[in-house]
């Protein structure tokens, strides 16, 4: 699902990824831990098409997203890749409901398939009561789990998630990170998740360790 050769990228004259390789298989969970300054979120965006590298490749459920124009690239990352952050990022002046129609009224979708895909999710993810409320009227888990509903609303092939439970408790946390399982069973998910959460780390099918910009550890 994932092919990632040689990837390198530096910022001026920081030298962040210095060649990392990386095959992720279609339905996998792999996280990737590593010391803050690792580069694992630089390799997340590179891999989520939102940072270009300075060299190497990257294919997604068989497309060379390098080979893409501009236009094209936006509309592939909209359909084939959904994106968790540990700080939610829901837009303030919306609802539940309408954070999670977001990318699939971009995608092109009619109002009323994206309404009725992002109701399923929310019933899905138990936020049947809370569809009407803001952000600002949502608890930390209850607002990651309308995050995750909007990255699956256009049914991508890849979750990317960057520190997902880095901002929830613990029981909030043990709740998502049983979420990420079963999205996998029941959508058939591939997940990439960067996580300082070891818990989460060792349940996932695979663990990479990044240090100095390079892969140390792939069990």
């Amino acid at each position: 699902m994932i092919i990632a050769n040689n990837i390198t990228k530096s910022f001026g004259s920081l030298q962040v990824l210095k060649g990392v390789n990386l095959q992720v298989k279609p339905s996998e969970i792999v996280s990737i831990m590593g010391a803050s300054g690792a580069g694992k979120t630089t390799l997340l965006q590179i891999l989520g098409t939102l940072e270009t590298p300075d060299s190497g490749s990257v294919v997604i459920d068989g497309v060379d997203v390098g080979s893409l124009r501009k236009n094209e690239l936006s509309h592939f990352r909209n359909k084939k890749i959904g994106f968790v952050f540990q700080f939610h990022q829901l837009l303030p002046e919306f609802s539940a409901l309408e954070n999670v129609m977001i990318p699939a009224l971009i995608g092109g979708a009619s109002f009323s398939k994206a309404e009725k895909s992002a109701r399923e999710l929310l019933t899905y993810l138990d936020l049947t009561n809370r569809v009407e409320h803001k952000p600002s009227q949502l608890s930390g888990g209850e607002k990651q789990r309308v995050a995750v509903a909007r990255a699956l609303v256009n049914r991508p092939a890849v979750i990317l998630a960057d520190e997902p439970s880095g901002s929830l408790d613990s029981k909030n946390k043990e709740d998502l990170n049983r979420l990420f399982f079963d999205l996998r069973k029941n959508f058939n998910q591939t997940l990439l998740i960067v996580t300082h959460d070891k818990e989460l780390a060792s349940i996932a099918d695979r663990m990479i360790n990044i240090k100095d910009g390079v892969i140390e550890q792939n069990d």
